[in-house]
């Protein structure tokens, strides 16, 4: 039996149609209820679905159209975790977020009923036998978010032990991919701007005045993630996305990978990392000589934070530049990052997402070809 091996990958989010956006505000102003939202949510799912298949892309997402944040949403639905507004947003090159944040309320536990579940059932019954790749931020993620800024008191009362604390959101995470595994899911994406901040020293200077050792971090951050990933089943496929940060066509850190590519790169527990290489700030190829034989790289090289389509040639070149430190044949293109991280979007039209979407499919085919091997 052969498969045909494509090369071409989406990051996962996608811009929310006008109506889902009218939707969400009419439910957050009391005059929709709760179902009729989800009647809209379904249906640009579904249409986003049949999109993505009629595409050709091989992998489809939900587009998080259920979700405000990327991630913000994902942590709500432990058990242990709070909905609360602070005092700032995250701050962004010339422009601050919405306030919303996850606090502790308690411990942190799996919760049954997490929001993800119906997430997952609803696209994979859309998606009809084509794989599903289901994005949920990493378990540094949340980490990070708990002892942010005030945020922090909260975890100092509830959790002293902070050796507790990581070990229940390992826990908590571990569950949570093998409850979304048993509804079917094969492919597992993690979501994780955690090493994207931690290359920008400028960042940790002006949010710590350098109090925290960048390097502890890295191994705090390593050990979290592989934690939660600790016997999965060998056919869960999982991967991770770093990018520095990604809100209305806007940036928060800036940097190459080399400060966390031994750690990151050499030592994550996933089977391919996805990378953002859109432009200068992100650095050049050469950390990804940190990544192990055994692992694939999807180059982020297409940016989601403009409509200006990437001229072919460029892109060509980038692949094989990269291609010196990870062969072509472990490697793919992807967007550098989703399209719409929170339900705000970037700065682009729904057209030009497609059109970069079908560029990708192109450069893909012209670099790489179709590659049937025979399925083992």
């Amino acid at each position: 039996m052969c498969q045909v091996i494509n090369h071409y990958e989406i990051v996962g989010s996608f811009l929310r149609p006008e109506k889902l956006k009218q939707a969400r505000e009419a439910f957050a102003e009391g005059k929709i209820t709760r179902s009729e939202l989800k009647e809209v949510e379904d249906q640009a799912i579904s249409e986003l679905v049949a999109k993505q298949k009629e595409v050709g892309l091989k992998y489809v997402s939900d587009g998080e159209f259920r979700r405000s944040y990327w991630h913000l949403d994902f942590f709500w639905g432990f058990q242990g975790i709070e909905h609360i507004l602070m005092d700032q947003g995250y701050l962004f090159h010339g422009e601050e977020t919405r306030a919303d944040s996850a606090r502790l309320a308690g411990k942190v536990a799996f919760n049954p009923e997490h929001p993800v579940f119906e997430e997952y059932r609803f696209v994979a019954a859309q998606a009809d036998g084509v794989p599903v790749r289901q994005s949920i931020p990493a378990p540094a993620q949340l980490f990070v978010e708990l002892v942010r800024g005030s945020n922090e008191e909260k975890v100092n009362a509830i959790y002293p032990d902070r050796e507790v604390l990581l070990a229940d959101i390992a826990q908590a995470y571990r569950e949570t991919i093998l409850a979304l595994y048993d509804l079917g899911c094969r492919h597992l994406k993690l979501d994780d701007c955690t090493w994207g901040m931690l290359v920008d020293k400028n960042y940790w200077q002006s949010r710590t005045n350098d109090e925290y050792d960048t390097q502890k971090l890295q191994k705090l951050y390593l050990r979290l993630n592989n934690s939660a990933l600790v016997d999965l089943p060998n056919d869960l496929h999982v991967t991770t996305h770093v990018c520095r940060g990604n809100y209305h066509s806007t940036w928060a850190a800036s940097g190459g990978y080399e400060p966390v590519a031994d750690s990151l790169l050499g030592h994550e527990a996933v089977e391919a990392f996805f990378l953002e290489f859109d432009d200068d700030r992100s650095g050049d190829f050469q950390p990804l000589r940190f990544v192990p034989e055994t692992k694939k790289v999807v180059l982020g090289l297409v940016t989601s934070k403009n409509g200006a389509l990437e001229e072919k040639e460029s892109l060509i070149a980038r692949i094989k530049e990269a291609s010196q430190y990870v062969p072509l044949e472990r490697l793919s293109l992807s967007p550098q990052c989703g399209f719409a991280s929170t339900e705000e979007g970037n700065i682009l039209s729904e057209e030009d997402q497609w059109k970069k979407l079908q560029l990708i499919i192109e450069v893909a085919d012209e670099v790489w070809g179709t590659q049937p091997v025979t399925a083992k």
